[in-house]
């Protein structure tokens, strides 16, 4: 993300379906051999939350997803979303019941086909009964029906919908799927994702991966994207409007770009123009970490005012920008190694995401130009040395409220650039890469992130981190700190 203002019957007859699910997968397993019993007495419920604790009921306990199939419907004047969502989930553990999360209201919900009991303890948690206990590693199926109007509804304090009587975007983070598909919400669990959506044909729709199909049904469409790598779910997004479309390969990476046609046209064409400029950076960024991660770029620019831009997998999503803005395309596409590759493990390691990306946007101005990383350091440094409230947040530890605060980000490209000193140059852009080849489809913790610094550079990185991350006042000028 960036910040406008500073910035995924019988034992035998039990034991060969749970076999063919696992060696084979759900996709091919017939409705009726989905669902491997367990016995009661071993089943439990799975945990409401995954364990997060910065956000208790983000994700869910025993519980795998590994594929949506998300199908909504979109009504632009009443604000309604409609629709149903099937999720391929693995069990994890022997379940009695198992929760996802979803605000919307709820019409029913299947597995394998036929209904079960729900129930909505909060508006947050969706808990779900199986008619017998889910055996652990079964994988199976459930449908999730449900209709409301995501613009009136929130929760802890969030209202993430963004959307007006012709346009509307799916963006946000830490949440946002929970406002239009049932999810296991969180970073450690990322899933396969086909989004179909529907609106007027007049419209049309953008999402993640690439376009599979449109088809045309009377005065609607249903247009359906899929993204191939799995993502986590904030991740994932659509867009439905009125705009305009620039795509092509470049290296044989495909790319797709959109702007809103309701910018007024001279606005429209500096951002397509930016827009455009999405493979180059990719290009460059390959240099720097390794190849890009998935099969297809691109980003879109609504005209909405969301007040940040996001690092939607395969395609960010963005405001209008002033010119000059490259540095905020460099940041959400860095992000696609730095948070969507490789996700964090949990909200607390967001600098590790916003602080490397941060910091990709002063290495890029560096490579063309611009003044040295190191002098931009040094004039941070000197800036701030002397404020004590820019150094009070820890933001190796910001706590919910803080998470996309200035000093989690400017702080964290700070730390980047003299992680970078103190170790060295070969040392430093060897760490990013090999963080994101090893890590790649999992998440990274702060800690993992400096046992493998210092796993490369030989060196002990336990009081850099220290003083970087977590002290509430400015690093000393020292060697030590990378100063």
């Amino acid at each position: 993300m960036t910040n406008r203002l500073g910035r995924h019957p019988g034992a035998a007859r039990a034991t060969a379906c749970l076999l063919l699910a696992l060696c084979l997968g759900a996709s091919t397993l017939p409705a009726a051999a989905e669902q491997v019993m367990a016995s009661s007495a071993a089943a439990s419920p799975g945990a409401a939350g995954i364990g997060d604790p910065y956000f208790p009921l983000d994700g869910n306990g025993g519980i795998d997803v590994r594929r949506y199939q998300v199908h909504d419907r979109y009504s632009f004047g009443s604000g309604r979303l409609s629709g149903h969502t099937r999720l391929t989930i693995r069990a994890t553990q022997a379940l009695s019941r198992f929760n996802l999360d979803l605000l919307l209201p709820v019409r029913g919900v299947r597995i394998a086909g036929r209904p079960v009991e729900f129930r909505k303890p909060n508006r947050h948690e969706l808990q779900i009964t199986p008619r017998r206990p889910i055996a652990a590693g079964t994988v199976f199926r459930v449908r999730v029906s449900y209709a409301g109007r995501p613009g009136t509804i929130g929760w802890r304090g969030e209202r993430n919908w963004l959307a007006d009587d012709t346009e509307v975007v799916t963006m946000n983070e830490p949440h946002m799927a929970p406002w239009w598909f049932p999810a296991n919400d969180h970073p450690r669990d990322r899933a396969r994702m086909d989004i179909h959506i529907t609106v007027p044909r007049r419209e049309r729709v953008v999402a993640n991966g690439q376009q599979v199909s449109r088809r045309v049904h009377g005065r609607l469409a249903t247009t359906h994207w899929r993204a191939e790598e799995p993502m986590v779910p904030y991740l994932a997004f659509f867009a439905a409007g009125r705009f305009e479309v620039g795509q092509g390969s470049h290296r044989g990476l495909p790319w797709y770009v959109a702007v809103s046609k309701r910018i007024p046209q001279p606005t429209r064409d500096r951002s397509m123009r930016l827009m455009k400029r999405t493979p180059g950076v990719v290009s460059w960024l390959e240099g720097r970490l390794g190849e890009y991660p998935f099969a297809s770029t691109g980003g879109l620019t609504t005209s909405l005012n969301p007040g940040f831009a996001l690092e939607n997998q395969t395609r960010p999503t963005y405001p209008v920008l002033a010119r000059g803005s490259s540095s905020i395309v460099v940041h959400e596409l860095a992000h696609q190694w730095l948070g969507d590759a490789v996700a964090l493990h949990g909200w607390r390691d967001i600098w590790l995401n916003e602080g490397s990306a941060s910091f990709l946007e002063v290495a890029y101005d560096e490579a063309h130009g611009g003044p040295t990383a190191q002098a931009w350091l040094d004039d941070r440094y000197a800036d701030l040395d002397d404020d004590p409230t820019f150094w009070q947040l820890k933001i190796g530890d910001p706590g919910p409220s803080h998470l996309f605060d200035h000093e989690v980000y400017l702080r964290g490209a700070m730390a980047m650039q003299a992680l970078r000193n103190r170790i060295g140059e070969e040392d430093f852009w060897t760490l990013l890469r090999t963080w994101v080849s090893e890590r790649a489809g999992s998440t990274g913790s702060t800690g993992q992130f400096r046992r493998l610094a210092e796993k490369i550079s030989g060196e002990e990185l336990d009081g850099f981190f220290e003083a970087w991350l977590i002290a509430p006042v400015a690093p000393e000028r020292t060697a030590d700190n990378g100063l």
